[in-house]
């Protein structure tokens, strides 16, 4: 087979950085540049190796291999038959192993860092966090926020050339839908601690005992599913609060949504709220990462400070009371995101950094 860009991922499951990923394949010349993807882990969940193949792009999984050693040893001699001119590491876990599997190679390395530079960092682990955040010496953020904060942590183990490139959205797969005449509130990500979605519980819950009617979907998976489905029963909002587990039609569950919640503690650039908004669906989100960039407050949506939860709450009650407004502030929102995330400007400023590190596009 033949390559100029590899793709190094950690794995390819119904994860943001893994449909960017898909996205960006996907919106290249694949003839010309001819992508190979390498995945590190070895999870069962691999939607995006499936969409991934199915643009007829090789995927070689490196989990199979019985130790990191071995699997370090297979990544090198993959480099060594492909020779690829670009080793792209999609996974932060991932950056010391693409720049280690460019030495002694013309490949250039290029790292990522998909949400908090501290918080990637820590749940990487001590030793391979640090190598990680410094290796290779440019890294992509996908947020200006973690750019910004990467560059004033003064330690050595940090990237010395920072690039952002925003995500992008398939601005043809979530399009503009009809407005419901009663749609339901819809929200979606993992359930996960840093997600906060007991915020929105307590939210839903508060404007019930209110008497304000509304109903609440969410897609998506992980470990709090059953935490948060307890909470919801004693929070008497069980009938209301519905938890649909993994979903792979987002266009079409924004497509019955009134709006979009999003509540979380860390963010980059989420890429519910791009494809919200790509659908003409107005945004009621917490100002975690680029959220506050991203959303026009009162213009496509609500931006409410993360532990203010009573702005929360009001905020969905004004979307609710207001269905006009919600659907101005889609519309809005959809001019915005054809204007600032198309999957062309994905691409075309993911060349640029390679180029800038010295990538021949020839």
């Amino acid at each position: 087979m033949n390559c100029r860009l590899l793709y190094l991922v950690g794995q390819l499951g119904l994860g943001g950085l893994e449909r960017q990923l898909f996205c960006l394949i996907e919106s290249m010349d694949r003839r010309q540049y001819q992508p190979v993807v390498a995945v590190w882990g070895n999870s069962p969940n691999d939607h995006y190796a499936r969409e991934i193949r199915a643009l007829d792009v090789p995927v070689v999984a490196l989990g199979t291999k019985p130790s990191r050693l071995a699997k370090l040893r297979a990544l090198y001699s993959l480099v060594a038959d492909l020779r690829p001119e670009v080793i792209h590491s999609y996974s932060f876990y991932t950056n010391i192993t693409a720049w280690w599997a460019a030495r002694g190679t013309a490949a250039i390395p290029i790292g990522a860092i998909q949400s908090n530079f501290v918080l990637e960092r820590q749940k990487t682990g001590k030793l391979l966090g640090k190598l990680c955040a410094r290796w290779p010496p440019a890294q992509i953020f996908n947020s200006s926020t973690a750019a910004q904060n990467a560059g004033r942590v003064a330690t050595f183990f940090r990237p010395r050339r920072n690039y952002v490139v925003k995500n992008g959205v398939d601005l043809k797969k979530f399009s503009p839908r009809h407005h419901p005449e009663r749609g339901y509130i819809l929200a979606v990500g993992s359930l996960l601690s840093v997600k906060r979605w007991d915020r929105l519980l307590r939210a839903v819950a508060y404007l019930t005992e209110k008497g304000i009617e509304l109903e609440v979907h969410h897609a998506g998976s992980g470990p709090l599913r059953e935490e948060l489905e307890i909470m919801a029963r004693e929070l008497h909002i069980e009938q209301v609060f519905r938890f649909l587990g993994s979903r792979h039609d987002i266009a079409d569950l924004l497509a019955g949504a009134a709006f979009l919640v999003h509540t979380s503690d860390v963010e980059g650039l989420p890429n519910v709220v791009l494809e919200a908004m790509a659908c003409s669906r107005a945004v009621v989100a917490t100002d975690a990462g680029d959220v506050s960039q991203l959303i026009d407050d009162g213009k496509t949506g609500f931006v409410v400070p993360r532990q203010d939860e009573t702005a929360l709450a009001n905020r969905i009650a004004t979307l609710l009371a207001d269905p006009e407004l919600s659907r101005r502030m889609g519309e809005a929102g959809r001019i915005k995101a054809e204007r600032e995330f198309s999957l062309e400007r994905l691409s075309s400023e993911t060349f640029a950094v390679y180029r800038a590190e010295g990538w021949k596009d020839g």
